[in-house]
């Protein structure tokens, strides 16, 4: 973190969510989703609203729409590719009131280095909804690990107090 005025407003300590879009997933054999809880925790975040829901764009975002008022940033994974289940990203483009439209363009170049054209498949995203940042990622655990060693906690505390103000 930069002491820059440009950063003086960066939170530290951040509540986060995260929803886990599959049809096939539970809790319990939920790898990604707890592998965004672990580095969330790791990096001195909490989470505080965990969910598995259905690859059903209006239960998806009613599940994001819903999220406890205290959740600053919820972290999306699965159903990002093409295939005619993947819908997580029709139902989080519906609900971004701006798009952070560097992350899902940084995300799939760095995925290009790891899988190569397969990247493009990728329609990860992020953006802010209201006063709540939103990612959107694969729900492959290698991809999670990738957006958010390289990408979200990065920024994650320059993201959240950028919305703040």
């Amino acid at each position: 973190m930069s002491s820059g005025p440009h950063h003086r407003a960066d939170a530290a300590a951040i509540t986060c969510g995260i929803v886990t879009v599959s049809d096939t997933r539970g809790e319990s054999d939920d790898v990604s989703g707890q592998r965004i809880r672990a580095l969330l925790e790791a990096a001195g975040h909490r989470v505080g609203f965990y969910r598995v829901v259905r690859d059903e764009p209006v239960r998806i975002a009613a599940l994001l729409r819903g999220a406890p008022d205290d959740v600053e940033v919820l972290i999306c994974n699965g159903g990002t590719g093409i295939a005619r289940r993947d819908t997580t990203y029709e139902a989080i483009a519906g609900l971004l009131d701006k798009e952070i439209t560097g992350f899902g363009e940084l995300f799939r170049l760095l995925s290009w280095e790891q899988v190569g054209a397969a990247a493009m498949l990728s329609r990860a995203t992020a953006g802010i909804a209201g006063t709540r940042a939103i990612f959107s990622l694969p729900g492959s655990t290698k991809a999670v690990e990738l957006a958010m060693t390289k990408l979200i906690l990065p920024q994650l505390g320059h993201i959240v107090g950028l919305v703040r103000v």
